[in-house]
């Protein structure tokens, strides 16, 4: 499967493993077709962006206060913690892997800060805590994967239960409350007193990870894993330094929604972040990143945040249950996973 690079992007491709020549090739972007509107209109950031564009118009006609600017800056609220994970977790599943103890490192993260503010820890403190947490459950996912070369989903399904267990025995029926004001600032302050500081956070990681991928040989070799991992290596590529890197990378994104999510509900209990790798992978895969690895952009997944975050908000607005939305994420994953390979039979029939 071929990445979808930036367009400046340069991808250098190895010659099979039983190739007679270790040459390589040069792919570059710049030698493709020229601009094409049907091909514009057929790639899946598009339409994503058309839907987004189709939400707002007929949310501002259907829905009473859709298009309040107070109404719209305070609905990131509701996914900005959830997207700073999902921009590491793309890296991962373009790498053919997946985090599916991400909520529950969040929850031992959010404890660990609990127990650190009662140990007198400074405010300033409390943010190196939920990070160095974060990334060391991800150093423990990553290295089971790559030195014992387990499964990534079958591991993370047991770490989940572990941190999450961890979590719960440390807390049993009682929550740490009483948070540094520090926390509240960020978690629930605003900058200028219009735009909510956690989505300032988002878009300054997500320009980040944006350049990461799309502008770096670090970039271009995580697509190069993605599409075939066996040739990576052979080109020199050290995929499991890089794959083990990622794991940790998701961690510590993980640990930082922890603070985020502490400091704007102002406790820690032990459903904290409950279910929220479901969210993240569909934003992920929603987002136009392949399940398969290789491909996808973080303009997609930017875009399919904004998208499950105006359909949240919107029934949110008509009051409608959140049970509903959990049932919309569930099938939107399903449709997304799915559509990419009915087309393709369909394609290949024809």
């Amino acid at each position: 499967m071929n990445a979808r690079l930036p367009h400046s992007a340069t991808l250098i491709a190895p010659e099979p493993a039983d190739s007679a020549s270790k040459s390589t090739t040069r792919y570059s972007v710049a030698d493709r077709q020229p601009f094409q509107l049907k091909s514009f209109l057929g790639r899946w950031e598009t339409l994503l962006g058309l839907l987004l564009v189709a939400m707002f118009i007929g949310g501002s006609v259907f829905i009473p206060n859709f298009f309040d600017g107070y109404n719209l800056a305070d609905a990131t609220f509701n996914f900005s913690e959830k997207a700073l994970i999902a921009l590491p977790m793309a890296l991962l599943i373009i790498c053919r892997e997946i985090d599916i103890s991400v909520a529950g490192t969040l929850a031992l993260a959010s404890v660990t800060m609990g127990l650190a503010h009662q140990a007198g820890m400074p405010p300033h403190g409390l943010v190196v805590v939920a990070l160095a947490v974060g990334t060391a459950c991800g150093f423990l996912n990553g290295y089971l994967v790559t030195r014992f070369d387990l499964p990534s989903i079958v591991v993370t399904i047991g770490t989940v239960s572990l941190f999450r267990g961890l979590a719960s025995v440390v807390l049993g029926d009682q929550a740490f409350t009483g948070y540094p004001q520090l926390m509240a600032d960020w978690g629930q302050g605003y900058f200028f007193e219009v735009i909510p500081r956690e989505f300032i956070v988002l878009l300054g990681f997500a320009a980040l990870f944006a350049v990461l991928l799309h502008a770096t040989s670090w970039g271009r070799r995580i697509y190069a894993i993605g599409n075939n991992p066996v040739a990576a290596r052979f080109s020199g590529i050290a995929v499991d330094r890089y794959r083990l890197a990622l794991f940790m990378l998701t961690g510590a994104m993980a640990g930082l929604a922890a603070f985020l999510l502490t400091g704007r509900i102002g406790s820690t209990r032990p459903n904290i972040a409950m279910g929220w790798e479901l969210e993240v992978i569909t934003m992920v895969i929603l987002g136009g990143i392949s399940i398969a690895g290789g491909a996808g952009s973080m303009a997609g997944v930017m875009l399919a945040v904004l998208t499950l975050g105006m359909v949240g908000y919107g029934m949110a607005l008509l009051n409608i249950p959140g049970i509903i939305m959990t049932i919309v994420v569930g099938l939107l994953l399903l449709v997304t996973i799915a559509l990419p390979r009915l087309l393709k039979k369909r394609t290949t029939k024809k």
